[in-house]
């Protein structure tokens, strides 16, 4: 079967389908996005989270899958936190708490 994918809406369905795939293909950001779950939650509060669930994680780790799953559109910044003297901390919720794919729509 070869596909013919002259449709860009089709072609965009495909791109944020692949989206999703890369950003949730790693255990630790089904654990970020549990973590995070219903409520707001700042970037620290995700970081003891994960340490008290066992998780070793660099900060910088953290940033990336943050950056990850908010590329791909699951979570966001709701919000920031100004907390001392440096830069403020940010707080995340989820954008995307369910993800539903038609197996029968005509993707290409």
């Amino acid at each position: 079967m070869r596909c013919n994918c002259g449709d860009s809406t089709k072609g965009s369905k495909i791109e944020t389908l692949k989206n999703y795939f890369k950003a949730l293909h790693c255990p630790i950001r089904w654990e970020i996005i549990g973590i995070i779950g219903e409520e707001q939650k700042g970037t620290n509060e995700i970081y003891e989270e994960l340490s008290e669930r066992g998780e070793s994680l660099a900060r910088s780790s953290l940033y990336y899958h943050l950056s990850e799953l908010r590329s791909a559109g699951i979570i966001e910044v709701a919000n920031y936190r100004e907390e001392g003297g440096g830069a403020p901390e940010k707080v995340w919720s989820l954008k995307t708490k369910e993800i539903n794919i038609d197996l029968l729509e005509d993707l290409c």
